[in-house]
């Protein structure tokens, strides 16, 4: 090998990367076979062992994807997809050796997002000393659609899940092979925000990827009520009912004609249609919802550092019901749904402002109750758990009035605000964000390293089982005993209710949006 074109001596196959400023750096490594053809909704193959050295200096293709909204935030390009899309990266520091590894799970509602993103460019916590991997997946129908016809080819009569099967397979394959890199495979902490953080914890309840990871980082996650494959639980229908009615919805008899379809336009017009990927409990790769699964102590077991920010929804309107007329409606409307605990949800989220109430009552309950149910299940469990609260603000993003908005905390932990994406607010160039940047890096690559998030000048981090203490990351962090015991409780017992009446989904249905009391059930 040249000093800058590294051969890594992979068992999968020899691979020739680049060096690029003390890293050896290998993109578009191969996971699994092409998921095209007949293998278009069959869980992942193993990509045979390779006998030539393969060139790793480029990007994998991404998932077949719609396109993101023109302007919003989060639009960048992502010039290669194809559905021969199941690759990841490597950033491995030159002369690494038994390093933790930090595997990135990419975010997008299980619909859009790369590997390859810019804004989680693995250089620069690659540098903090570990190994940083980041993944493509299956996304949107061909990563998530569940049909009866599926299930029957499925010696095991199951079907979706193909994304998550996905993951799992990037995660066996980094489990044999990381040490080539300097990689220690019994160190390795998997990680993702939004859509990914979603996959971390369905990997945490997946009993397949138990074993092939030490630890978990979930940011900006939300634990929602899944779609079981056959029965019609919790109001939601099944998920093979939702795969008939997305085909009947593209006018296609069957699946072997839908797996005639290009890969893109099939992404663009399921988009269109409304398909809406999730994981689906199918009692095999998900065996039950994933909220029963952390509760009930059968999740794996091992450390997690969750958190969430405090403005998720400017972003993501979609994910917050209208805003009523007046006062009087928004204070009638949350009465009749809420009942005796109108009050209390008035108190938190008052009619003096109702769109703002209304985006932090979305956020707190798809966000906020997520991290705090996950953390305090964990917490339960004997589990050490990190929790966070970020709430940082920089000029351009309170001036748009963006405030600490969902996936904001990224360029922090990857330290690449300045590659973020054309319409991101950018934070200055000044010593006070480059000191903050440091600290969150730092804390989260002392967590993947043994645990423990720790930076130096910055607090001592505690877990979350004393005292439900929480870092609030403001300009600098600090820690907090007093957030969010009222918005959770509020919130839990809601879920609670509508999880005991049955009929009803809980969490994505929320203030205005949620249902008229009493609950069917109850009546």
């Amino acid at each position: 090998m040249t000093n800058d074109m590294p051969i890594a001596q992979f068992p999968a196959g020899w691979a020739r990367g680049r060096a690029e400023g003390g890293l050896h750096v290998y993109r578009g490594l191969p996971y699994a076979l092409p998921p095209t053809g007949a293998l278009r909704w069959r869980p992942p193959v193993a990509m045979p062992d390779g006998d030539r050295v393969r060139d790793a200096n480029s990007f994998g293709p991404a998932c077949p994807q719609p396109f993101r909204r023109k302007g919003s935030v989060y639009e960048c390009n992502i010039p290669d997809k194809d559905e021969d899309c199941l690759n990841l990266n490597i950033w491995a520091p030159e002369g690494a050796k038994d390093l933790p590894v930090f595997v990135w799970i990419h975010g997008g509602n299980l619909l859009r997002g790369a590997g390859s993103e810019a804004l989680t460019d693995g250089a620069a916590l690659a540098r903090k000393g570990q190994v940083v991997v980041t993944i493509n997946y299956r996304l949107n129908v061909l990563g998530y659609l569940a049909h009866p016809a599926l299930s029957a080819e499925s010696g095991d009569g199951v079907s979706g899940n193909y994304g998550l099967l996905d993951q799992i397979a990037a995660l066996a394959w980094v489990q044999r092979n990381i040490a080539a890199v300097g990689g220690d495979p019994d160190n390795v902490t998997v990680a993702g925000e939004s859509a990914g953080a979603l996959s971390v914890y369905y990997l945490l309840c997946a009993p397949a990827a138990k074993g092939l990871f030490a630890r978990a980082i979930a940011q900006s996650g939300h634990i929602c009520s899944a779609q079981h494959l056959k029965e019609n639980r919790h109001g939601m229908g099944t998920g093979e009912a939702t795969g008939e009615r997305l085909l009947s919805a593209l006018g296609v008899s069957s699946i072997e004609e839908l797996r005639g379809w290009d890969a893109q336009t099939l992404s663009l017009a399921a988009d269109k249609a409304g398909f809406a990927a999730q994981g689906v409990v199918d009692g095999l790769v998900l065996p039950d919802q994933p909220l029963t699964l952390f509760r009930s102590r059968q999740t794996a077991q091992v450390p997690l550092l969750t958190g969430f920010n405090a403005r998720e929804i400017p972003t993501l309107e979609f994910l917050m019901p209208p805003v009523p007329a007046d006062a009087a409606t928004y204070e009638q409307m949350i009465r009749d749904r809420y009942g005796d605990l109108a009050e209390r949800f008035l108190a938190l989220y008052p009619a003096d402002d109702l769109r703002r109430s209304g985006e932090t009552a979305a956020g707190d309950a798809l966000f906020g109750w997520t991290v705090l149910s996950a953390a305090k299940a964990q917490v339960g469990n004997g589990l050490p758990v990190h929790v966070y609260f970020f709430d940082h603000g920089y000029p351009e993003a309170d001036d748009r009035d963006l405030h600490a908005f969902h996936a904001c905390e990224l360029p922090y932990v990857f330290d690449t605000m300045r590659q973020s994406p054309p319409a991101w607010p950018k934070a200055p160039d000044t010593p006070e964000e480059a000191e903050i940047t440091r600290i969150i890096g730092d804390y989260w690559t002392g967590f993947t390293r043994d645990g423990t998030p720790s930076a130096e000048g910055a607090p001592v981090w505690p877990d979350y089982s004393d005292g439900g203490a929480i870092l609030h990351i403001t300009d600098a962090p600090a820690v907090r005993h007093d957030l969010f015991h009222e918005m959770y409780a509020l919130i839990d017992e809601d879920f609670a209710r509508r999880r005991a009446a049955g009929n009803q989904p809980w969490n994505w249905l929320v203030g205005t949006a949620a249902p008229l009391r009493p609950l069917p059930a109850e009546t």
